[in-house]
């Protein structure tokens, strides 16, 4: 139970890290993406990471296989993680509608692949000389860090229901300085 957390939380700060950098590289207007109120956190990610893991080995022992299961079981991940924000909270955090192969605007082909990628570097490469690390990992900071994550949820959760929208993660921009000194710098990202 403590490795599947860990799993999660390293793979939501790890997809969030990929989705500024994915924003920051295209140019993309909002390039903070972020999904939590306090952490930086994409739960996207780690439950998609969490479900590439777990695929039985029969899906997963060849490459191949790898790359269609990883993307089919990330991609099935991103369908229903959409949804849910979509139905329970009002809010959707992306939009491939202008994507090609999508469904619903809730996935689409060309990120359907770049999961299949993604789940050969994360299997093959990256969790192996990660799994080590979060094994070592104490159960103190387990307990503390669920904590921090279940309370950031709950607040999360709350402020989307209440607002319906996915700008009112970004509290930050409203008293932090722009680069240039001035105050509400909010409003360049509107």
């Amino acid at each position: 139970m403590k490795d599947l957390f860990w799993q999660l939380v390293l793979y939501s700060f790890l997809g969030f890290a990929l989705e500024v950098a994915f924003a920051r590289a295209t140019g993309a207007k909002k390039r903070d993406r972020k999904c939590m109120l306090l952490l930086p956190l994409c739960p996207v990610y780690g439950l998609g990471a969490a479900a590439i893991l777990h695929l039985p080995a029969l899906f997963s022992d060849r490459p191949l296989k790898l790359f269609l299961w990883g993307a089919l079981a990330a991609t099935a991940v991103e369908y229903l993680v959409d949804f849910l924000y979509e139905k329970l909270l009002r809010v959707r955090f992306w939009d491939y509608s202008r994507l090609p192969g999508n469904v619903n605007g809730r996935v689409c082909l060309p990120f359907s692949l770049a999961w299949g990628l993604l789940a050969l570097g994360l299997k093959n490469w990256l969790h192996p000389r990660l799994a080590p690390l979060l094994e070592a990992i104490p159960w103190g900071w387990t307990l503390l860090t669920a904590a921090a994550v279940a309370l950031d949820t709950v607040l999360t959760v709350r402020i989307l229901r209440d607002t319906g929208s996915t700008d009112s993660l970004r509290w930050y921009l409203n008293i932090l300085p722009d680069r240039f000194g001035r105050k509400n710098a909010a409003r360049r990202y509107r």
